[in-house]
């Protein structure tokens, strides 16, 4: 089993550091341009892992993570499958109706996606909808999970439904299309969960794979349960809408 005591070489460690700084600065990711870079997955995790612990030690906080790279829009996109997984920060978390500045990211991109709230169990109190945010670059000549995973999914943060708590499982029971719309025109439908068994299939394969980290869920941790739907860039200007069913239910603007 990969432990994070295993992964922490002075080279991985030196990656990490780089990587924070990168994404401080908004260029994520510049090691990757390098075609001598080549990580395993469970280098590439343990890159994922030293960045979030050097956000944590600066005053961020972990308050969950992404399941990604699993619907057929990404998968298609992106040309290559996972699942992975990644972490979310709480500087990240935004609330609806929020205005992001678009100077403040690489290639600011969205997704509409189903996200879960946690409980004291290990289980699902919650699920609902969000936009997740990213830095919408790769580095390297061929994209790679490597790369990814080592950019944390390319995960810039969500912005989060209003009163979600208050949003069970059941609620979404017989619920057929999320979509998302910019400036008021539909630009991408689909289904609400991208694995077969849903919410339950995500967050299993999540734990399993926590696991092998040594890491495991939190009471309270937003998990964002992978999305059928494609990755879409923004611009200044732009006013995004994701909905379930016609209904509009969280929504962000781009300046």
């Amino acid at each position: 089993m990969t432990t994070p005591a295993m992964a922490l070489s002075n080279s991985l460690q030196a990656l990490a550091l780089r990587q924070w700084r990168d994404y401080q600065w908004a260029t994520p990711g510049g090691a990757f341009a390098d075609p001598k870079l080549l990580l395993t997955l469970e280098e590439a995790y343990a890159v994922q892992m030293e960045v979030a612990r050097l956000r944590c030690a600066a005053g961020d906080a972990v308050a969950g993570y992404k399941v990604g790279c699993i619907g057929p829009g990404v998968v298609k996109q992106f040309g290559m499958s996972g699942p992975i997984h990644a972490r979310l920060f709480r500087s990240e978390i935004h609330e609806p109706g929020c205005t992001l500045r678009h100077a403040a990211y690489a290639n600011l991109a969205i997704e509409g996606e189903m996200a879960l709230r946690i409980g004291d169990n290990a289980n699902i109190v919650a699920a609902f909808p969000v936009i997740e945010l990213h830095q919408f670059v790769f580095r390297a000549p061929k994209k790679t999970l490597a790369e990814l995973i080592a950019n944390n999914g390319i995960n810039a943060g969500a912005v989060v439904t209003r009163n979600s708590e208050t949003m069970p499982p059941d609620h979404w029971r017989g619920a057929k299309t999320l979509s998302v719309s910019i400036n008021g025109t539909t630009i991408d439908t689909g289904a609400l969960w991208a694995m077969p068994g849903g919410a339950t299939e995500a967050l299993d394969w999540l734990r399993s794979d926590l696991d092998r980290f040594g890491e495991a869920l939190k009471p309270g941790d937003l998990v964002l349960a992978g999305t059928p739907l494609g990755l879409h860039p923004v611009k200044a200007g732009d006013h995004v809408v994701v909905s379930v069913d016609g209904t509009a239910y969280v929504d962000c603007h781009i300046a």
